[in-house]
């Protein structure tokens, strides 16, 4: 684990799903944590969490990353030594229903955000980006050199992000960046403690599966099983959350000794299709998971995974944890606080 003791991260977004896990580890990992979120798809309750598992309380402040003042305010009174920037709306249909706002919170937000970082001459920073920014490049294992053409607003305002801290790093060679595009973080804190809490109907895989086991929802739709796959469903790449979170926390570190420009991978490598998740759920659980085939939705693919190697080289990281795992953790989370927190 990387030595932060006496760095103050500002953790945007840091009350949010994968936000959550890196707070943990960068407090476990002895550093000052300031949580900035609006809790627009998150809950307050889940401070108290993170201060037990990560041994000490964050800093938390209600704000959002539009409003430069209140960023101002987070800049002057603490003396931050890097951001790590997962505020930002990240649910694909929805961006196609309510662009603007997708633009507004993403990327407008993001400008402001590295404004006030520059303002503040805090040169650090780990860009939470995705790998809809590949879009539909014809191949299957996704290189950081595979053309970039997202096919949705969602995977648009990463991409326009990504390019605005690029030209940042352009005019101004003393910004450390890395820019993380992430495939299917799945799973949760081990000791179920937090975890993903999707509002409303969970747009991915993993909790809906969870949320079918613990009868809040009724059954699964599969959207699709005639795709040229080996048992007809779509193949992802998931990746434990817990390994999701060293992997910022090894770019962090990458970034003290060498303050470049970094854009990689962070994903298993290894697909699986949605049937797979289905029946492995189910095999650990003991839980069945009703579901049924529907058609398939526009602008799916068959398949796709990360190439990992770059990660693997450069910061020495890599995601061990088995399908397996990320079905118990998932579960463990689910079972135990499908009630705690509001939907």
């Amino acid at each position: 684990m990387p030595n932060l003791i006496n760095k103050t991260i500002l953790v945007t977004g840091g009350a949010g799903y994968v936000g959550s896990h890196v707070a943990v580890q960068l407090l476990n990992a002895g550093a000052k944590v300031i949580v900035f979120d609006n809790l627009c798809n998150s809950d307050a309750k889940i401070m108290q969490r993170i201060e037990k598992l990560g041994g000490k309380a964050p800093i938390f402040i209600v704000g959002d990353i539009r409003d430069s003042s209140a960023l101002r305010d987070v800049f002057t009174h603490h003396t931050i030594d890097a951001v790590m920037h997962f505020a930002g709306l990240k649910a694909v249909g929805q961006s196609e229903i309510q662009p603007l706002i997708y633009y507004d919170n993403n990327v407008n937000g993001s400008t402001s955000l590295f404004k006030e970082m520059a303002i503040a001459n805090v040169q650090k920073i780990i860009f939470s980006s995705s790998a809809t920014v590949y879009g539909n490049p014809g191949t299957t294992q996704y290189r950081e050199s595979t053309p970039l053409n997202p096919m949705n607003v969602y995977g648009r305002t990463k991409l326009m992000v990504e390019h605005i801290l690029r030209d940042l790093k352009s005019a101004d060679p003393a910004w450390g960046i890395a820019i993380l595009r992430y495939f299917n973080p799945v799973g949760a804190h081990t000791t179920g403690l937090i975890g993903e809490n999707p509002l409303g109907t969970p747009d991915n895989l993993m909790p809906f599966i969870s949320q079918v086991a613990s009868g809040r929802r009724k059954k699964l739709s599969i959207f699709g099983n005639d795709y040229p796959t080996p048992d007809g469903t779509g193949l992802r790449d998931y990746i434990h959350v817990e390994d999701l979170a060293k992997g910022h926390l090894a770019a962090l570190e990458y970034l003290y000794r060498d303050p470049e420009l970094l854009t990689m991978n962070l994903g298993s490598g290894k697909p699986h299709s949605v049937l797979e998740v289905v029946h492995t759920f189910e095999k650990v659980t003991g839980k069945p998971i009703p579901y049924e085939i529907l058609g398939r939705r526009p602008g799916d693919l068959a398949e796709f995974y990360a190439d990992p190697t770059l990660a693997r080289k450069i910061l020495g990281w890599t995601a061990p944890a088995s399908l397996e795992k990320m079905c118990e953790d998932a579960w463990r989370w689910e079972s135990v606080n499908s009630s705690s927190f509001s939907e």
